[in-house]
């Protein structure tokens, strides 16, 4: 096994120590901004931008309830995880995060297709921009958490990877 030169330690227990803090600054990340965007649809002008969006791209009304209160529940759930995660057994902790987490994709894919909707104005957008980075931006980085923690969880059974 080959060592790092700086401090001696295998490169295969630095590397994992390197995802480890990926996976914990993007968890944090994800979790903050999911929490905050949900709240801030609270409150004009968001609000008001949120209602705009769903009208426009025809996802119904019920959409606007489901997104919001779908943001708030991940950011509750991914903060409650990190906060409490030695009470946590492994099994609901992973489930609960990849729970979480395949929700974000879904509601960024939802946000993808009303950036691209035609009826959806760029000035009720997040940044006024139409392009979905964002979303296709916080899709990828949950995608990631939920690579890292399944690759996590293969080396913790023993299974190949």
């Amino acid at each position: 096994m080959q060592n790092c030169k700086r401090n001696n330690l295998p490169i295969s227990v630095i590397q994992m120590i390197n995802q480890m803090i990926y996976y914990k600054i993007t968890y944090w990340f994800l979790a903050t901004c999911m929490f905050m965007f949900g709240i801030l649809k609270f409150f004009n002008p968001f609000k008001g931008w949120y209602s705009i969006q769903i009208a426009n791209s025809g996802l119904g009304q019920i959409s606007q309830i489901v997104g919001v209160m779908g943001e708030i529940a991940v950011g509750v759930i991914l903060f409650l995880c990190l906060i409490y995660r030695q009470k946590i057994s492994n099994k609901a902790y992973i489930l609960l995060t990849n729970f979480a987490f395949f929700t974000i994709i879904v509601m960024m894919m939802t946000s993808v297709y009303v950036h691209l909707h035609p009826d959806v104005p760029a000035d009720v957008l997040p940044l006024k921009i139409k392009p979905p980075y964002i979303p296709i931006f916080f899709s990828l980085l949950a995608l990631s958490n939920i690579y890292w923690s399944t690759l996590r969880t293969a080396d913790n059974t023993g299974r190949k990877v």
